[in-house]
């Protein structure tokens, strides 16, 4: 089960990255202007997501366990 754990932990983190990459992407700045002036609540936003997933994904994945 501690595989399973570190898979999720290892997605959630992967997939955080990703979203902030494609957040701060060169490509997403000239297509969007407006989207530099609202940052950091995107940024509070997306964050928000994921740690309610991560909370979530491992509630059930401790759910199942025990």
């Amino acid at each position: 089960m501690a595989i399973y754990a570190a898979l999720i932990i290892f997605f959630i983190i992967l997939s955080a990255v990703a979203t902030i990459l494609v957040g701060m992407s060169k490509q997403n700045r000239d297509g969007n202007p407006e989207y530099e002036k609202r940052t950091s609540g995107n940024m509070v936003r997306l964050t928000s997501f994921y740690v309610i997933a991560g909370i979530i994904g491992i509630g059930i994945m401790l759910y199942v366990i025990y």
